[in-house]
């Protein structure tokens, strides 16, 4: 879009509140964000883009056109853009993963024989839910538990308490068995009465209930019914212990507490519900679409998102790892949802504080055992194999897959790394890095080929000495074996210097591609169009794996090199002073301003020192 013409149309934007699409040339939504002005905001991106993230640069890059929509408040335009980042799904925004609609448990209570059953519509018609649950296992798990406990009813029939027996849950001790007469209406419904305590974390009064109960089973001389009521109070008091959790002495003891930990694009969210003391349930929520978001912006869009599509109710305090943007905003719209107070609370220390950095431990311990569980699952592996080697049109069998990227700072101390996966799993003892040495300042076309070379030129001089039936071939090291994969951390500019190294060494059956972060996109050489790999698709996900592993790799190495270059002094720099000539010069004159400071002459003077060495000495420092 013109300049001239952005501008008119940011003079003619109204200083309202709203919501404002980015849009490409194709009319895709980009990105969808909200504004307290929203002239203010639109001319950020069209002025300088320094101190806009690397993702929304990256976005303005692909910017063709953008529209808004005027709202009567900044609450209403917070709501408004969580609905359109639900439609549109803009592959800059962070997002709920998976969002459509999330299980709850529901109980009926104007039935006069309510059940306990899974629904994903939840409305405002009297019943009580339970939730919401990221996935049905979870649920299921937490339903599982409650009919262990309580003998509530899991059948649909219609109750009319003159059926001739009851089913095998009454004799299991799953069913008070109201179809048969054997439990009144208040009977029955003093179980589920001790269901939705039990839900609601209010594990004291069950127990209480149940004790009176089994008192009064004893006292009529039903000592098996109240040995059955005994057991059953046990259950309950040990799930009430695994539940507990340490609070302060605070009157508000209904909370949620969430934390999340961040992988490449996407974030692994852990909230744990904690209703009058204990904990009655905990569950986690992918977050994609997060590369390079602050943990501030993550934790707040996670907010906007889960307390809209999938929370019932919002507790009167909601706590923290990260304090998020538009915190007052956002406080504003859980007060709306919940109707009533709500605190955003972000501690730093004391109880919560702890209670926050165990949500966060077990947020980064998923998402590590979310990778381990990929990796080792063999079948996932393969099917990724297969989709990548027909999507690539690969001629054998992908079994070796090497990765390269290269890594620097402002063109100081350029390294690459280069990872080995076999059969889909890492391979440390070929992982090699190597120190830039041909190339000065900012090259990352050149580097990649000074790589290349000293990667493949053993091998290319390997094979031709087989060729002339003057050697064995290329040997059984990591550098001896021939990929079946070459992937390039970059896009069409760094695949076309790898493909000139590799035709320069003759080297024309490697296959060879390229991963462009900005999109995700493949690249192979002699095709223009970049192959899409579906989102969810597994293919995609191992090569996302490979090239972070890459990257892991050459930024560590990096890392080391700096801090290497850091402690070194000047008189480094000099040859023909080693660390022992070094040490008598530190030795005499105690700092490097005394060395700096003295004459040509006392610099000789040091023994192992030569005039010429001081001279040289005296020019470099």
């Amino acid at each position: 879009m013109p300049l001239p013409l952005v501008e008119q149309r940011l003079r003619a934007t109204p200083e309202s509140p709203g919501v404002y699409l980015m849009k490409d040339p194709r009319g895709t939504v980009l990105y969808v964000g909200k504004a307290s002005v929203l002239r203010n905001r639109l001319r950020q991106y069209f002025g300088s883009p320094t101190n806009l993230p690397n993702k929304i640069r990256r976005m303005l890059g692909h910017l063709h056109d953008f529209e808004y929509i005027v709202t009567d408040s900044e609450a209403e335009a917070l709501i408004l853009e969580n609905t359109l980042i639900k439609r549109y799904k803009p592959r800059y925004n962070a997002r709920l993963k998976d969002d459509k609609t999330y299980p709850y448990l529901k109980i009926d209570l104007s039935e006069d024989f309510p059940r306990v059953y899974i629904t994903r519509r939840v409305a405002k018609d009297g019943a009580r839910y339970f939730g919401p649950f990221a996935t049905s296992n979870t649920v299921r798990k937490t339903m599982d538990l409650v009919k262990r406990l309580f003998p509530y009813r899991s059948c649909t029939k219609n109750i009319t308490g003159k059926d001739a027996r009851p089913c095998l849950e009454y004799y299991i001790n799953r069913c008070v068995a109201p179809c048969t007469g054997y439990a009144s209406k208040d009977d029955y419904a003093k179980v589920i009465g001790q269901v939705v305590m039990f839900m609601d974390g209010d594990t004291g009064a069950v127990t209480r209930d149940l004790k009176v109960n089994m008192d009064r089973a004893s006292e009529d001389l039903e000592f098996e019914r109240a040995a059955v009521l005994r057991d059953r109070i046990k259950a309950v008091e040990k799930v009430a212990e695994e539940q507990r959790i340490k609070v302060d002495a605070n009157p508000v003891s209904d909370m949620d507490v969430i934390a999340l930990a961040q992988g490449s694009n996407e974030s692994w969210v852990e909230v744990f519900f904690i209703r009058k003391g204990k904990l009655v349930g905990r569950d986690h929520f992918f977050m994609e679409g997060t590369e390079d978001d602050t943990e501030a912006l993550v934790v707040g869009q996670f907010i906007k998102q889960f307390y809209q599509t999938a929370a019932l109710v919002v507790p009167p305090r909601v706590v923290l790892q990260h304090e998020p943007e538009d915190a007052e905003t956002i406080t504003q719209l859980l007060r709306q949802i919940r109707g009533g107070a709500v605190r955003l609370v972000c501690p730093k220390r004391g109880v919560h504080r702890e209670l926050v950095e165990t949500v966060a431990e077990n947020a980064r311990q998923g998402l590590m055992q979310h990778r381990i569980t990929w990796m080792g699952n063999n079948d996932i592996i393969q099917q990724a194999i297969s989709d990548l080697e027909e999507e690539l049109s690969l001629p054998l069998p992908l079994r070796r897959m090497e990765c390269y990227d290269i890594s620097h700072i402002q063109g100081s101390n350029t390294v690459a790394s280069m990872v080995v996966f076999e059969d889909g799993k890492p391979k440390p003892a070929h992982y090699r890095r190597f120190k830039i040495k041909t190339v000065d300042g900012v090259d990352d076309f050149e580097s990649m080929r000074e790589v290349l070379r000293r990667r493949f030129k053993r091998l290319a001089a390997a094979r031709a000495a087989e060729a002339r039936g003057e050697g064995e071939g290329a040997g059984i090291d990591s550098f001896g074996v021939i990929p079946d994969l070459v992937l390039i951390d970059g896009g069409k500019g760094q695949l076309s210097a790898a493909l000139e190294v590799f035709l320069e060494l003759g080297l024309d059956d490697v296959p060879l591609a390229s991963l462009a972060k900005e999109n995700e996109e493949l690249f192979v050489p002699h095709t223009p169009e970049p192959i899409i790999l579906p989102r969810d698709s597994q293919a995609l996900y191992l090569v996302q794996r490979i090239r972070d592993e890459a990257h892991r790799f050459a930024i560590t190495y990096h890392r080391n090199l700096r801090s290497k270059s850091s402690l070194k002094s000047p008189i480094d720099n000099v040859s023909g002073i080693g660390p022992k000539r070094k040490r008598m010069l530190m030795r005499r004159f105690g700092t490097l301003k005394g060395i700096k400071e003295a004459a040509v002459d006392d610099l000789a003077s040091v023994p192992g020192m030569t005039r010429s060495l001081a001279i040289r000495l005296k020019q470099t420092i």
